[in-house]
């Protein structure tokens, strides 16, 4: 090799090393996340495994912050500050979700599902429709998520609609399929923030209450009742939205990491928090909570209810067509099975 030839592969390596130098270093984001999901709990245990794991995957480009235990507010607040641009996302309940496309709680309707399967049937065949709507909204919407089967817990057992009647019975202010639910049923709920209910249970403001048991568990509500209905009132879901704006912030390469890891971490979550709905049923059980067998009766008045509400709240919450598809999928899937 001559000499001329050295020094010219020299200069060459040389701006090359100089131009890598002047190449800016791919942007970091940081996704702020707030949830209701208490610390510690099997929720945030594995959301916080989810962001480990896409922090690695991203290089190190995309990281999360959670705000978890409801410190940024109940979920109107959480929605509120994602539309300001003060939060990036929030693992929601349906609850928050329809805070921002009402129509998502078809998913969730009282007496609508039996079974686990019969939901993930229909979930999985409608969620690209809600995604599509999420999108037009302004929010990414990622894997679904559980909160598990609802069952009313009490200071005094509840054998009848008119037991509900006579208690005082939370309603949470958002949730306007349950507070139809209540107003079909005559039951006078007490509107509250989820993060008042334990004070209001403590002060004996309220004396009922509705949720998971899992959620029962985890928010200490359990301590402050004493009987549990058998009859599981509806199937309460959730799932994590992103802003777009901060989505479109993201490269191609990591919004397809973080995809793809949602929904590892999305079908996870639903099988850890099945077991662990069923470990606190068990806990609770065990620390004094007394199951109470709904009656026949009962399961029949709160189910014509149910279906009364369907139909009157097609149009306002959801639409028509919509009921049609959660009614149509849940048929597909009972003549399979």
């Amino acid at each position: 090799m001559t000499r001329k030839s050295t020094l010219l592969m020299g200069i060459v390596a040389a701006t090359a090393l100089l131009m890598a130098a002047r190449a800016p270093m791919a942007h970091a984001s940081e996704l702020r996340i707030a949830t209701l999901a208490p610390d510690g709990s099997s929720w945030m245990k594995l959301l916080n495994a989810g962001a480990k794991a896409i922090s690695k995957y991203t290089e190190g480009r995309v990281t999360h912050k959670f705000y978890p235990s409801g410190v940024q507010g109940d979920e109107r607040s959480v929605v509120r500050k994602m539309k300001l641009g003060q939060l990036d996302g929030a693992a929601l309940t349906s609850v928050g979700l329809a805070l921002i496309e009402d129509s998502v709680r078809v998913l969730e309707l009282p007496m609508m599902f039996k079974t686990t399967a019969e939901l993930d049937y229909v979930r999985n065949k409608m969620w690209p429709y809600f995604q599509r709507k999420f999108a037009k909204k302004g929010f990414v919407l990622l894997a679904p998520g559980d909160v598990g089967f609802i069952y009313f817990y009490s200071s005094t057992p509840v054998k009848s609609i008119s037991g509900l009647r006579n208690a005082k019975v939370w309603l949470w202010t958002d949730d306007r399929i349950v507070r139809a639910m209540f107003k079909k049923l005559g039951i006078n709920g007490v509107p509250l923030g989820v993060p008042d209910v334990l004070p209001a249970l403590q002060t004996g403001r309220i004396n009922a209450c509705y949720s998971s048991p899992l959620a029962a568990v985890a928010l200490q509500w359990y301590t402050k009742v004493k009987y549990s209905t058998s009859m599981p009132m509806s199937y309460g879901i959730g799932a994590t939205v992103i802003r777009q704006e901060a989505w479109n912030k993201l490269s191609a390469k990591d919004r397809t990491v973080i995809t793809k890891i949602g929904n590892q971490v999305g079908k996870k979550l639903r099988g850890v928090v099945r077991k662990d709905n069923k470990r606190a049923f068990r806990a609770m059980s065990g620390s004094g909570v007394k199951v109470i067998e709904t009656p026949a009766s009962m399961v029949r008045n709160f189910d014509k209810a149910a279906q009364e509400v369907w139909k009157q709240l097609a149009g306002s919450v959801y639409s028509q067509k919509e009921l049609d598809m959660v009614l149509k999928y849940r048929a597909e899937y009972r003549a399979k099975h």
